[in-house]
């Protein structure tokens, strides 16, 4: 689920939280740290249920309106495109996905089906949701871009999800765009000769896993260390006014430089370029590679860029 550049965005988030909280206690930022990675697991759950549970709502409407003692004809033959639908039934049917909430306890919608039913009708009032409904053919292809449509255009903006997300659990509302594009990302790529829905790991392997609290150690361990290294290399810049962000950012790339001797120096340099664009000012790239360049040039001839395998310089 989690690729090394959310794991540094989550790093990067954790070290800015503990410098405003002014925490000196290691253990116990680690610990939140790898909390908020996990909650982003339950987030990611939590947001696949409500597709199931939403189906799950039509479907009962549908069935109990047909039973009515004065069913109109429309109720007794209604349109089931909607619960029919062959992706949201891969996500039904999915051991994979009722193994993980089980596992992880998400019982959110189960005690807040009154949010069920109204994202249930802010997705029936949709154009996306009567466009569908309209058409009388689909293929698997346009069926998972219309439930792709329907969580990103209806589903995950809704105000009413916002503020429920934002209420249970505050630090979700930060993972929410990276957790919404995995699960689009993820939508997208079901395939119809292998429609199964897996529940992807947190981590892609131990060493992913290994990173996280190795970047977070060895960067706040060594922060007076590294800011010395940039520090009298802003002529043109009041180190007193450098956003905080630009200066987490830079202790983190310097310190995968310097202690990380498995990691390329381009990726380093390319990956916190990518997040200052995201997370700070629209000057701070530019500031950032001005000094990353310099520093690499400086480490290299000064012997200090003690990198492994071929390319990695």
């Amino acid at each position: 689920m989690l690729n090394r550049r959310h794991i540094r965005i989550k790093v990067m988030q954790s070290i800015y939280a503990m410098h405003k909280h002014e925490s000196d206690n290691l253990l116990k930022e680690e610990k939140f740290l790898l909390q908020s990675i996990n909650n982003m697991q339950s987030l990611y759950l939590l947001l696949v249920a409500a597709l199931v549970e939403i189906r799950q709502k039509e479907e009962e409407y549908l069935e109990l309106a047909s039973k009515k003692h004065l069913a109109s004809f429309e109720e007794q033959n209604p349109n089931k495109k909607f619960v029919e639908n062959k992706v949201l039934n891969v996500l039904a049917q999915s051991k994979s996905l009722e193994t993980a909430l089980e596992e992880n306890k998400i019982l959110n919608w189960k005690q807040n089906d009154d949010l069920i039913l109204q994202l249930l009708e802010a997705v029936k009032t949709s154009k996306v949701y009567a466009n569908y409904m309209n058409t009388p053919f689909d293929s698997f292809k346009s069926e998972k871009y219309f439930i792709a449509d329907l969580f990103s255009e209806v589903i995950a903006p809704n105000e009413k999800l916002y503020d429920y997300l934002e209420d249970f659990k505050l630090t979700w509302l930060d993972d929410l765009p990276l957790v919404n594009t995995l699960l689009l990302k993820q939508i997208k790529a079901l395939k119809p000769e292998d429609a199964t829905f897996i529940v992807p790991q947190l981590y892609k392997d131990e060493d992913d896993k290994d990173f996280v609290l190795q970047l977070f150690r060895k960067t706040v361990l060594n922060e007076t260390a590294l800011s010395k290294e940039y520090i009298n290399r802003t002529p043109n810049w009041d180190t007193e006014r450098i956003a905080e962000i630009d200066t987490i950012i830079l202790k983190m790339a310097i310190c995968e430089l310097l202690y990380f001797p498995s990691i390329p120096v381009k990726v380093t340099i390319n990956e916190y370029l990518e997040i200052a664009k995201e997370y700070s000012t629209p000057k701070s790239s530019i500031f950032i590679n001005g000094i990353l360049d310099n520093l690499v040039t400086e480490f290299k001839n000064n012997n200090r860029l003690q990198k492994t395998g071929r390319g990695l310089l």
